[in-house]
């Protein structure tokens, strides 16, 4: 490989690089510019000013089924590459039920569980 080959890549950072300036250069030049808790600094709430803080609470119970959305999501992502090479595995007689079973094992005992603790149960 020569240092030729690696100009695209040079020319494209150089771009980038450019870009990223210009926007910076041009924020500079054009954005407004105020007193400290001026106007633009309050948040835009439909025309009215805002009230309280910005920031809800949020109740556990979003949180808890978005890990386990998370959770069962990423089951999948490991079983997908299992079904796509399982042929591969069979031709070679490599052994692979067994640990994927222990794996869906887990993971079900895991979902039984939550079921029993209630963690799944929107209205309590």
């Amino acid at each position: 490989m020569q240092i030729a080959d690696y100009y695209p890549i040079l020319v494209q950072f150089s771009i980038a690089a450019g870009i990223g300036a210009v926007v910076l250069v041009a924020s500079h030049i054009f954005g407004q510019r105020g007193t400290p808790n001026s106007i633009k600094d309050s948040p835009y709430e439909c025309g009215m000013l805002a009230e309280g803080s910005g920031h809800a609470r949020f109740a556990v119970k979003f949180y808890v089924t978005a890990m386990l959305f998370i959770l069962f999501d990423i089951e999948v992502v490991f079983l997908i590459p299992w079904v796509l090479v399982f042929r591969e595995f069979l031709l070679v007689n490599l052994p692979i039920l067994l640990p994927v079973f222990f794996f869906l094992f887990v993971l079900v005992f895991g979902l039984i569980y939550e079921l029993k603790k209630g963690a799944i149960e929107w209205e309590k």
